[in-house]
């Protein structure tokens, strides 16, 4: 719950963003190719937070790639595998947590990240995804002879799911900075924190 008693912070500030999240994390949600890691942090630069991977927290965990858990384990008990590694994570917030596509379809996923977080869906269109998506191979969903199909039927599925989330940020071909910072807005929008923090906070690069 957000304090009655608000501290006094310049507008548009950093501090003032971090007072409201409290002890949440920023979640990101959305379909593979959207940008989830790539945006987040950005994001978690600008606001001085820890960036969290969950597929690389499976990993790490699990010491063995998503692919090879989807092919050993099948994609039901990977599920329940990624559930239990983000509510851990969840617990010691606040930061921001990249989480896989498929995530967000799972209620009790849903329901943690409500409890613990403030969800953002970074929304994109089927070509950006296509665009993206297939640099990579190491995507299981999408070992298909027609992937683009596969994509778009996930995205019949899990759009409405998605749109369950907080906050709604569409994504598209344009720098990364400039996708963060109107994530960041949204942000400040939603928690109430007046003012604006500035592209420049964002796009400072401290990798």
């Amino acid at each position: 719950m957000t304090p009655d008693v608000q501290t006094p912070f310049p507008e548009g500030s950093v501090a003032a963003l971090l007072e409201r999240l409290g002890t949440r994390s920023i979640v990101f949600v959305g379909l593979m190719g959207a940008g989830k890691t790539a945006i987040g942090r950005k994001v978690a630069q600008a606001l001085g937070l820890a960036f969290i991977d969950s597929d690389h927290e499976i990993e790490s965990v699990s010491r063995m790639t998503i692919p090879e858990l989807f092919e050993r384990y099948g994609e039901v008990e990977f599920r329940a595998l990624e559930q239990r590694v983000i509510g851990r994570v969840l617990e010691s917030g606040p930061q921001v947590l990249s989480t896989g596509g498929g995530a967000f379809m799972n209620a009790q996923t849903r329901s943690a990240i409500a409890a613990h977080g403030v969800s953002v869906w970074l929304r994109a269109d089927l070509d950006l995804l296509m665009e993206r998506v297939s640099k990579k191979q190491n995507r299981p969903l999408l070992q298909n002879p027609d992937p683009r199909a596969v994509l778009a039927k996930l995205m019949d599925e899990r759009y409405p799911v998605y749109a369950l989330a907080e906050l709604t940020v569409a994504t598209r071909d344009d720098r990364k900075e400039a996708i963060a910072s109107e994530v960041i807005e949204a942000l400040c929008n939603h928690l109430g924190v007046p003012g604006r923090i500035h592209v420049s906070e964002v796009s400072e690069d401290h990798e």
